[in-house]
């Protein structure tokens, strides 16, 4: 089975267990587990930022770094197909009562101009705007990398007007990576960003919130109310520490990879999608109506040996990751092709 249905799915290999195994560690919430201080401090130089923290996941990144950001009753502004909104249980309203507003960006890309009178004014009638969110690479938007020039525009804009900033970098080694900037150059402009290292880096466990250094009290408090507290969590995050070490620059090949799926589908009667829009390793595709549902299409994919998600009613997500060689993308483009003619030909019987 070629499995596609996210970059969450690898495995540590013999060399991250091996890490893991000999991890010296502590008791991370009464004291201090060296490992994950050395990777606290290692993601913070990454970034360029003053100090980092590790949490279990990138939600709880994310939902800190709101509550950090926000007081219960103030609204936060996000692309409205962000991950914050879409996949987190609206925690931001149940853990830190308080509120989004939407923009849909095109293409699932806020531009400047959308932002400009967002802010809503200081009267006792309204809540208080005070947090701008952007997520880079963008999920929804099939993995797409911002432009670097809007992100810095939109970060001046919202600190120029009183608002603080964070990034959801789940993937931002993907952006890393595709784009030629730095992590540090991206994170520059951010007052917190959180990124995780249980995806394409190929950890098992774990996100970082980086920021300044008189955020971490604040962010240890939070995470603690939140349950994500860990003991002896050096043996997680020495799988974080090799990730980082070893498992960016290879990032390119699962650029390869989606690539290659993308082309192929490219090819595709009855499928759809923007191979220009494939800029890192997630692959979307519109599934014809002739060919019936999203996820009619993956069952019959799954049959034929290629596991992917239905994204919407109509859409596909693939995702490429370590586990996925040159000849497994061949192998799964080959697969939803052949998927697409056995179900034309059923629909057309």
């Amino acid at each position: 089975m070629i499995d596609l249905r996210s970059d969450t799915v690898t495995e540590p290999s013999q060399e991250m267990r091996a890490a893991m195994a000999s991890a010296p560690v502590g008791d991370d919430v009464i004291d201090v587990d060296p490992t994950v201080a050395r990777l606290q401090e290692h993601t913070a130089e990454m970034l360029g930022k003053e100090a980092a923290m590790y949490m279990p996941s990138g939600s709880m990144t994310n939902q800190v770094a709101v509550r950090l950001h926000c007081k219960p009753g103030d609204e936060f502004i996000c692309e409205s197909g962000c991950h914050i909104y879409n996949y987190e249980q609206g925690a931001f309203a149940q853990l830190s009562q308080t509120i989004p507003r939407m923009i849909d960006g095109p293409g699932h890309v806020m531009h400047l101009e959308q932002l400009v009178d967002k802010i809503r004014p200081n009267d006792e009638h309204a809540v208080q705007t005070r947090l701008l969110c952007l997520e880079n690479t963008h999920n929804k938007g099939g993995g797409i990398v911002l432009p670097y020039e809007g992100v810095a525009e939109m970060c001046e804009w919202a600190h120029k007007n009183g608002l603080t900033t964070h990034l959801d970098g789940a993937r931002l080694f993907n952006a890393v990576v595709a784009s030629g900037k730095s992590a540090a150059d991206w994170a520059q402009h951010f007052d917190t960003v959180s990124i995780c290292f249980s995806k394409g880096l190929g950890a098992p466990v774990g996100s970082a919130l980086v920021g300044n250094q008189s955020h971490m009290a604040q962010m240890r408090r939070h995470r603690k109310l939140f349950g994500g507290g860990m003991r002896q969590s050096g043996i997680i995050a020495a799988g974080a520490l090799y990730a980082l070490t070893n498992n960016i620059d290879r990032l390119a090949d699962d650029h390869q990879t989606a690539q290659i799926i993308a082309d192929q589908i490219a090819k595709t009667d009855g499928l759809e999608i923007d191979t220009k829009n494939v800029h890192t390793n997630i692959v979307i595709f519109k599934v014809g109506s002739g060919l019936g549902t999203a996820a009619d299409f993956c069952a019959a994919a799954k049959d034929e040996g290629a596991w992917m998600f239905p994204f919407s009613a109509e859409h596909v997500r693939a995702v490429t990751h370590l586990h996925i060689t040159q000849e497994d993308a061949q192998a799964a483009g080959k697969i939803i092709s052949r998927t697409a003619e056995k179900l034309s030909a059923v629909t057309s019987a």
